[in-house]
């Protein structure tokens, strides 16, 4: 795989800075991670950040693209509301990481949505599925809320769920449980799932034939997450990573949203997200399915390689076909 030196450099960095911030017992030093960690503020009127509950820590970033707030006011467009998980294995990363932070206003900019960025907690602090929890409750603060506190064309009617690695996995547990709600505002058109991080006791192909050999993810290190996030005791069959496995309930698909899932070919995990889609298919859930062979885990946010955009432009014309259904 050829990438361009600075990407290599970075990912080579951050792989090193993870080795020595994870410990072998399932904890992370955080005091170290932080250094390496850096955090920009919100850019008023483009970006605002909004609490939900103090008390852990919950809140969102919310993106509206520039040239989109003085149309909605002066004209009373709407704009579609992009409910956004990051990934990081379910224990790093935030909002206002830098680099998510970046990917959450290219998104909004190159969709011309409105970006819920969730600052959720993190494992192995708060274990599954605390985070579940967080992404849910900021979903029912968006259908209670004052629309005064969301951004002028904010349609909640409107609304996808949209997240990556982790956070395409914490997307689907949130749909999930949404099929069992009623909402007065928000209406749920779509998941989004980027390189979702799924997984279970069984070694899959590409498991093994990629193994710890990319770059973005290895083997080792989703088992480490895994471990980190599960309830202790738990083991990669639990139906927070094995959601079609021997451990999981019966999925109806009847509530679920139409779902756009999108794997790289250098992704160790792609296998168990096939299995995901094949899931859903079973469940009489509308899938599109879309690989690009040169992506490895994360590439997305690199915003130099071809298939970030490439992906955006799925993404957006995905939500403009779910927008066609009434």
């Amino acid at each position: 795989m050829s990438l361009p030196w600075k990407i290599k450099l970075m990912i080579s960095a951050y792989s090193r800075i993870r080795k020595a911030c994870f410990r072998p017992n399932f904890t992370i030093n955080r005091r170290l991670l932080r250094l390496f960690d850096p955090k920009t503020p919100p850019t008023p009127p483009s970006s605002v950040d909004v609490t939900v509950d103090p008390s852990r820590d919950l809140w969102f970033r919310q993106y509206t693209p520039s040239h989109s707030i003085a149309a909605a006011t002066a004209t009373g467009d709407t704009l579609p509301v992009v409910v956004y998980f990051h990934g990081g294995g379910f224990a790093t990363n935030s909002a206002n990481t830098v680099f998510m932070d970046s990917f959450a206003r290219r998104v909004s900019n190159h969709i011309r949505s409105i970006v819920i960025s969730v600052n959720y907690r993190l494992a192995p602090e708060h274990r599954c599925p605390a985070q579940y929890d967080d992404g849910f409750d900021v979903v029912k603060f968006l259908d209670s809320v004052d629309p005064t506190r969301l951004p002028p064309g904010a349609d909640l009617g409107r609304c996808f769920i949209m997240g990556d690695s982790a956070g395409g996995n914490l997307g689907h547990h949130v749909v999930a449980r949404a099929g069992a709600c009623k909402f007065e505002r928000v209406r749920l058109r779509g998941l989004i799932a980027v390189q979702p991080f799924f997984g279970g006791e069984e070694r899959t192909e590409s498991e093994i034939r990629i193994g710890n050999g990319a770059p973005g993810l290895s083997v080792d290190r989703a088992d480490w997450f895994w471990k980190a996030f599960l309830p202790k005791g738990s083991n990669r069959n639990h139906p927070a990573a094995n959601v079609f496995g021997p451990n999981s309930a019966r999925f109806s698909g009847s509530k679920f949203p139409n779902t756009l899932v999108v794997i790289g070919g250098s992704d160790p995990l792609q296998d168990w997200q096939r299995k995901y889609c094949k899931g859903l298919e079973s469940a009489g859930v509308g899938v599109r399915l879309v690989e690009y062979p040169n992506a490895f885990h994360g590439s997305y946010v690199f915003e130099d390689l071809p298939e970030s955009s490439l992906m955006l432009d799925e993404i957006r014309d995905f939500m403009s076909q779910q927008l066609k259904v009434t």
